[in-house]
């Protein structure tokens, strides 16, 4: 415990100030973080980021990142026609590889592209949109995975997901959504937030519920991959991926909500 709480002030330290000032160095952030994240989420498959099916992955993803502000009107070329020229790049190479890199790794590599690059891409979208929209993802996240931690250990009884993780329960499951909502709540009143109490707490109780479930979705690519945690950049949490799994779920969602509600 001590190990996580050391690791997540120093994170802390160096995270919040970029994404407060924004801008270049926060893009560039940005791209560091999903830059790890597709090498850890490639590696589960024995992919390695530096073979041409990585390198070609990592570009995908490094398009589908630029910023929406930074993408000319009328581009030669659209993310999707990149995507498609990498799909038809990558099956080549199962053809040059003599299907030593096969088709289902083309799967893999194509779904960790969207996966982890979109994810992030929203962190960007969501930033310019409002940075109170990054701090209200990030409270409900880390109050529903403290919630959920500590309500789990003091009354938790009945498994949430044996199977993918077995340490949940439901009680810490639905500890973290109130734990969650109450934290929106404090948010709104302090913070202040645009929309109103109803639909704040409406929105967190979403966005905390689909945290989980993103939180989930990486537990059971860990656990069919066999492997403890994504990475071990940061001591006592794991990899990149460990720590963003929430995030990478949040930020799509609660950018096509402000989209329907604005």
């Amino acid at each position: 415990m001590k190990q996580r709480i050391i690791t997540a002030v120093i994170a802390a330290a160096v995270f919040l100030p970029i994404v407060i000032y924004g801008n270049l160095p926060f893009v560039l952030f940005i791209y560091l973080l999903a830059t790890i994240g597709l090498y850890e989420a490639l590696r589960m498959k024995k992919i390695t980021i530096t073979s041409v099916p990585g390198v070609l992955s990592l570009l995908l993803m490094w398009v589908l990142l630029i910023p929406g502000q930074w993408m000319p009107e009328n581009p030669l070329f659209t993310k999707m026609e990149f995507l498609v020229i990498g799909v038809l790049l990558l099956l080549t190479y199962t053809v040059i590889s003599k299907n030593r890199f096969n088709f289902d790794e083309v799967g893999f590599s194509l779904l960790s592209i969207i996966y982890v690059g979109l994810g992030f891409f929203y962190f960007i979208e969501i930033r310019d949109i409002s940075l109170a929209y990054v701090f209200f993802a990030l409270v409900v996240i880390w109050s529903t995975d403290s919630g959920a931690y500590f309500i789990g250990k003091a009354m938790g009884k009945t498994k949430l997901w044996p199977e993918i993780s077995p340490n949940k329960t439901v009680e810490g499951s639905l500890g973290g959504v109130v734990c969650a909502i109450l934290v929106a709540i404090i948010f709104q009143f302090t913070v202040g937030f645009e929309h109103g109490l109803i639909i704040t707490v409406v929105i967190a109780s979403i966005l905390s519920v689909v945290g989980q479930m993103g939180d989930l979705v990486e537990s059971a690519l860990k656990r069919h991959y066999g492997v403890k945690d994504s990475g071990n950049l940061l001591p006592g949490h794991g990899g990149i991926l460990d720590r963003f799994d929430s995030l990478l779920f949040v930020l799509p969602l609660l950018h096509f909500i402000h989209k329907f509600i604005s």
